[in-house]
């Protein structure tokens, strides 16, 4: 899969459990790259990211960069 150059991205942090949520939510979690309460992903900020991001925005945040 070939990235642009000046690709928008997007940065999120876990800051909740999957513990007792459904399949679907741990499941999107983990297609973020987030498996750990803390933990960081810098991703491709695309549609199809957004949403796995608005299916789970109770579980992430979404952090600002300084640049």
């Amino acid at each position: 899969m070939a990235e642009k150059k000046n690709a928008k991205t997007v940065t999120v942090e876990q800051t909740g459990s999957p513990i007792r949520r459904p399949a679907d939510q741990r499941a999107t979690l983990i297609g973020l790259g987030l498996n750990r309460m803390g933990r960081r992903r810098t991703l491709t900020d695309t549609p199809q990211v957004r949403g796995m991001i608005a299916k789970v925005a109770h579980l992430v945040r979404v952090v600002e960069d300084k640049a």
